[in-house]
């Protein structure tokens, strides 16, 4: 009997290899040929829309006056951030509606959602959170929309009064609600992209799996005017307006930026469930051929519109490895208390703010 299993298991495995290899073929043959349309289209000069992408990606840096990290990871300019306001010189009074960071912020959001902004933003608490004095004491958290937190505001009879805790909610909300998909949404909307071009969402992965959807139609002749395509990221020539994207999904920290593509485009074609979910695009804005390095521009990037100078190879190629030299916890000797979990000897810690799980190029067809 046992003879019988061995010799069945077998044969069910010696049929399955000719399915496995057959999807790796076609998955080869998928990744080549958008390869090629890839090279094609980067060995031309970065087009107008590409342009003023990036142009507006940098009018929007420095209007909001973020971070600047340079190529080592480190952010060796600390700028305005989402809930703070830049001080006037003097203790004026009174600020520019520009120099507010959650104003700014607004504006991205208003793009997308125009008056009803509120109502798609939301606001985290945690249960009697404001009356418990205990640490150590565990609450649940609670959520609710800001445009709740408005209604409640708009029912104060002092005006002055009524208009701080407006504000007020509209600062928590963006605290709360991740904004980096909006500020890119933003970014393509205001450079003239039309409506049908790019997927204006306050999620990147939706403008993410729509490029390698765009790069699966495409090879068959219906990609239609979707303005993104999926490319490799290390083997691909970045432009200027073109996007480079990272995932933080737990479950493939050990996977390689290959395996990560290959999975999306799996999904895709199966119409199974789409899993790399928390996602992070950056616009690249320059490209500093003479130095190798490009600077990429990114919205909620340590909670403001920060810019990155990320490494190139020799050939202006996305370097994969962004690794700084700052020490981290090898090099960091503050006693630590008691109950505190000490580090593994040797351990080190991710300590280059560019060092990612960087896995995609969306470039401009």
């Amino acid at each position: 009997m046992r003879a019988r299993v061995c010799a069945l298991v077998a044969a069910i495995g010696l049929a399955a290899q000719p399915a496995f290899a057959q999807a790796d073929r076609t998955a080869a043959t998928f990744w080549k040929s958008v390869q090629a349309a890839c090279d094609a289209s980067a060995a031309k000069p970065a087009g107008e829309l590409g342009r003023r992408i990036a142009q507006t990606a940098i009018e929007e840096f420095t209007r909001f006056g973020g971070h600047r990290i340079d190529s080592s990871g480190r952010l060796f300019r600390f700028g305005l951030t989402e809930a703070e306001q830049e001080e006037s010189e003097g203790g004026h009074q009174e600020a520019s509606l520009g120099r507010l960071g959650w104003w700014q912020v607004m504006k991205y959001w208003r793009s997308l959602y125009g008056d009803d902004s509120a109502g798609k933003l939301e606001v985290l608490g945690y249960r009697d959170a404001s009356t418990l004095t205990k640490e150590t004491q565990v609450a649940p958290r609670l959520r609710t929309d800001a445009a709740r937190l408005v209604r409640a505001a708009d029912g104060v009879s002092d005006p002055l009064a009524r208009e701080v805790l407006r504000e007020a909610a509209f600062r928590a909300a963006v605290m709360d609600t991740g904004w980096s998909a909006a500020f890119v949404s933003y970014v393509v909307r205001h450079a003239g992209a039309a409506p049908g071009a790019f997927v204006f969402a306050n999620a990147h992965r939706a403008y993410i799996y729509d490029a390698f959807e765009t790069s699966a139609a495409e090879l068959a002749g219906k990609a239609g005017e979707r303005i993104y395509r999926a490319c490799p990221v290390t083997t691909t020539r970045p432009r200027v307006g073109d996007l480079i994207c990272h995932q933080r999904e737990t479950a493939l920290a050990g996977h390689s930026d290959e395996a990560v593509r290959e999975r999306i485009r799996a999904e895709i074609k199966s119409g199974g469930a789409r899993t790399v979910r928390r996602t992070h695009c950056d616009v690249i804005a320059y490209v500093d051929a003479s130095a190798r390095k490009m600077y990429v521009i990114g919205g909620n990037v340590y909670q403001a519109v920060s810019t990155r100078k990320l490494y190139l190879r020799n050939d202006l190629k996305f370097s994969a490895a962004q690794m700084g030299q700052c020490g981290g916890s090898r090099h960091w000797t503050l006693p630590q208390p008691a109950a505190q979990a000490a580090h593994p000897p040797g351990h080190a810690d991710n300590c280059s703010l560019n060092d990612r799980k960087w896995f995609v190029l969306l470039q401009l067809r």
